[in-house]
């Protein structure tokens, strides 16, 4: 059975600008939709449907092949449907294997996963449906102006006893996020709900980004995420060294100044441990820093790691390093938390990024920690990439 996954997305958008672009966590919205497809297990291709070049061009990073959208099928009242029905009557690969089953998503959806797009096609399969939506639980009570202008109570009678919340029937509202049809059924009937329609609830949110008050709340519901993205195959090479900041990483940018002026730091020593781990592996490590900070060396010399600064150019410095010890750039994590680390994560081959680092320095990043700097990110890191056999023999 053939399952591919489609996500349309304008370059246009009246409520909230180039939201489709906007980093959360940073991540591009349509980055974290791109990722959550390619995470599926049933998924086998992700496009993305769109009149922006530049969205296309950040849906091919994170994975996704591009269709370009004609102008007609873009505009404020397009319909999600037509730029769906064209990818499918148009894209070469799809007209000619046409598929059994598209999951369609949307990026205004910012908290989708790969779990539950598995849920909802496991839910379409499983109980023989033709389409299939993804929803939240609601246990809200519900109104409505009456004829004469009173309230009426839609799933609650006012007039009796006010029932408690989870004695409500069960009811569920649709968090926009993951959609899966049968194709021949979607393409005749022109509809995502195309027949026998299923509700699959999923452990989500129903937040919906359109406005900026939207993505306010997105953001502070945010808060902390695991990575649970898609690494591809050039980004799962085999690694021989990990290369870090200081502040940022090992410290949570915190700075104690004692009473004689002196200055302390906090470390993690989970931290510790998860180096070890990457030692015991034949890693190199180095500690690459903006000035040189006798905090900083000490660390590094406790963690059995090189030490290097360079005022102004970070890249020069880890440039001459790797040459000494051999390596390809491809053979590099960079883990970085400053804007002065941009750089050298993007000659690397994996590059790393605490959750609280900024958000132009997580946009660059291939993966977004769950751990923020300071709070054990090298132990994360080393957990990833023991756990996804990404450290060379």
């Amino acid at each position: 059975m053939k399952i591919v996954a489609a996500i349309p997305a304008r370059g246009g958008s009246v409520g909230l600008p180039g939201k489709n672009i906007r980093p959360l966590n940073g991540i591009p919205l349509v980055g974290r939709t791109v990722r959550a497809a390619r995470g599926s297990r049933f998924v086998s291709e992700v496009f993305v449907s769109s009149d922006s070049a530049e969205i296309l061009t950040v849906g091919e990073k994170y994975g996704a092949k591009s269709v370009l959208r004609p102008t007609e099928l873009s505009g404020p009242t397009a319909s999600s449907e037509s730029a769906l029905i064209h990818l499918l009557q148009n894209e070469p690969s799809l007209v000619s294997e046409p598929p059994d089953i598209l999951v369609f998503l949307q990026c205004t959806a910012p908290f989708t996963q790969a779990h539950h797009v598995d849920h909802v096609v496991e839910a379409l399969l499983a109980k023989n449906a033709t389409s299939a939506i993804s929803v939240v639980d609601d246990h809200g009570f519900y109104w409505e102006v009456g004829p004469s202008g009173e309230g009426v109570g839609l799933n609650h009678d006012p007039s009796k006893q006010r029932v408690r919340r989870q004695d409500i029937s069960a009811r569920y509202r649709e968090n926009g996020a993951v959609y899966a049809m049968r194709v021949p059924e979607f393409l005749e009937a022109g509809n995502r709900y195309c027949g026998k329609t299923i509700l699959v609830p999923v452990d989500s949110t129903w937040i919906e980004i359109d406005t900026s008050q939207d993505w306010d709340m997105a953001e502070a519901f945010i808060r902390s995420e695991p990575f649970t993205g898609f690494l591809t195959e050039t980004e799962t090479q085999p690694l021989r060294a990990v290369v870090t900041a200081f502040a940022g990483v090992h410290t949570d940018n915190t700075v104690f100044v004692n009473r004689d002026g002196t200055e302390s730091i906090v470390c993690n020593r989970y931290d510790e441990i998860g180096l070890d781990r990457l030692l015991g592996r034949g890693m190199m490590l180095l500690m690459l820093d903006r000035e040189e900070d006798s905090l900083a060396v000490q660390r590094a010399r406790k963690l059995a790691m090189d030490y290097k600064h360079h005022l102004f150019d970070k890249m020069e410095t880890l440039s001459d390093w790797r040459t000494k010890k051999g390596l390809e750039w491809s053979e590099i994590a960079y883990i970085g938390a400053d804007i002065a680390d941009l750089d050298c994560m993007k000659a690397c081959g994996l590059s790393i990024a605490p959750r609280n680092a900024p958000a132009e320095v997580k946009a660059t990043a291939t993966v977004v920690l769950e751990s923020a700097g300071g709070a054990g990110v090298l132990n994360e890191v080393s957990e990833l990439l023991i756990a996804r056999g990404m450290i060379a023999n």
